[in-house]
């Protein structure tokens, strides 16, 4: 039993009992109305469903546990990190200085110093979706109910004696009761990861698409590139050489563009590709016809190999630079894209925040747009909630994927999965109290919307039988 199913079975009582069918006693006597009684036993059957329900985590960035525990590819190998994602970006905007920021998640402070820079803004952040995760995953990873200048020692030992081999395992499955992850490499096209069943792989292409990397893709390939048509070919090697493997491609372009991609032919783009290959400057048209080109090339071999296409939209990491003009578009330009190619499945991320009901009506309309709530849970829990009841109102109960932590540090996937069951299982019970779902239909969406979309979706099975073969496993 996880340490999240255990902590909502015990807040369940008498009512808990009930839901998993033991007898409550003292119940028939309670004195309350039968109309109550109904509520609160509809509310802890669901929140007992959905504590004890796998998860399928469609998004994180996690690096493999070896290169964790390492050090690699993190900016301080102590609690600190904890801090270096996403929360980092709140206490800035609340008012923390850069250098502040430096000092909390890099290497070179002790718990003490660390803690004197946070100090004076936590207050403002921790109430916040990221401030709550990490709250969260401190307590249960740590047993440390809340950060303050007392428990920072207990927090750094806690913190010290999780990082070990099988952390990773202990966190994701044991604590948040994970089942498999997608992860979205920040530092290669495809990881061939220790743990491929686990830890699966999205194919990034954001390279082969946006400013093409031609080093980084064309030199594992083996090909020399100096044509357009030659960068066909290591995209379509990456294609079949990965394909089999990945649950998806991956590109997060929409941080530096619109999702308004064009259909371009390739006589059309090959003048941009060979100034690009020259390393010579591409004024914004040119940069955007190749861009929009070598795009639907990539989403041909996608739907080529049966993969879904996720794509970020919405919101942006960070601070003080995201243009709303921009993101406010993102579900008009989604619906072309899929109007342009109906045969391939789009996934599009973190629910279009802020423009979710947007989202919402993209997926009630179009075959093939599924509608993914990662990291939507720790940019707004409320606004999340309210997504996921108007979604399940609305539009196909298949299409939606509930939960993506989207994290480096993978503690704060713990933090993370804590808000997203609580707001699953709230949004089913308000849906219950309204009287839009029965509680019998409220029961049978858990297994689903926790992980039988996404099995479906990225054909999870198939899929987990490739990768306990894969060659580099026991490599």
């Amino acid at each position: 039993m996880t340490a999240m199913r255990r902590d909502v079975l015990k807040g369940l009582g008498v009512l808990g009992a009930a839901a998993l069918g033991a007898p409550a006693a003292g119940a028939a006597d309670a004195g309350a109305p039968a109309a109550r009684e109904e509520t609160g036993d509809a509310r802890a059957r669901i929140a007992a469903r959905v504590a004890a329900t796998p998860m399928v985590d469609t998004h994180e960035h996690l690096p493999d546990e070896d290169e964790r525990l390492r050090g690699d590819f993190i900016s301080c190998d102590d609690w600190g990190v904890l801090f270096s994602h996403y929360i980092d970006s709140d206490l800035v905007s609340a008012g923390m200085p850069n250098e502040h920021r430096d000092l909390l998640c890099g290497r070179d402070a002790d718990s003490a110093a660390k803690w004197r820079a946070l100090a004076p803004y936590w207050p403002a952040v921790k109430h916040t979706g990221y401030g709550q995760a990490v709250r969260i995953a401190i307590r249960e990873l740590y047993g440390v109910e809340d950060l303050d200048a007392r428990s920072v020692a207990e927090v750094a030992k806690g913190y010290a004696k999780l990082r070990a081999p099988g952390m990773y395992r202990r966190v994701l499955a044991e604590t948040a009761g994970i089942e498999s992850c997608q992860v979205n490499y920040l530092w290669r096209p495809f990881k061939e990861s220790r743990q491929p069943a686990f830890l699966m792989q999205d194919l990034s292409f954001l390279g082969m698409h946006v400013r093409p990397d031609i080093g980084a893709y064309a030199e594992p390939a083996g090909i020399e590139v100096k044509t357009l048509e030659d960068w066909h070919r290591v995209i379509t090697w990456w294609f079949d050489r990965y394909g089999p493997y990945a649950v998806a491609v991956k590109s997060q372009a929409a941080y530096s563009r619109g999702l308004d991609y064009e259909q371009v032919p390739a006589r059309d783009a090959a003048p941009a590709f060979a100034k690009h290959r020259a390393e010579e400057r591409l004024d914004p048209a040119e940069r955007k016809l190749l861009e929009d080109h070598l795009f639907w090339f990539c989403v041909g071999e996608a739907t080529r190999h049966r993969l879904p296409v996720k794509l970020h939209t919405g919101y942006y990491a960070g601070e003080n630079g995201m243009p709303l003009a921009r993101v406010c578009a993102n579900p008009a330009e989604a619906a072309a894209l899929c109007r342009r190619s109906p045969e391939t499945t789009f996934v599009f991320m973190h629910i279009g925040y802020p423009y979710w009901q947007d989202m919402i009506a993209l997926a009630k309309h179009y075959t093939n747009a599924v509608i993914d709530m990662c990291w939507a849970w720790i940019i707004d829990p409320a606004a999340s909630k309210e997504f996921l009841k108007s979604f399940i109102a609305a539009a196909p109960a298949t299409k939606v994927l509930t939960f993506g932590g989207d994290y480096i540090p993978v503690e704060c996937v713990v933090g993370h999965a804590r808000l997203a069951r609580r707001g699953i299982a709230r949004a089913l019970r308000e849906l219950v109290d309204e009287e839009l779902l029965s509680l019998d239909d409220a029961l049978a969406l858990v297994d689903p919307l926790l992980r039988g979309n996404a099995r479906a979706i990225f054909r999870l099975e198939e899929k987990t039988r490739r990768l306990e073969t894969a060659p580099w496993r026991h490599a």
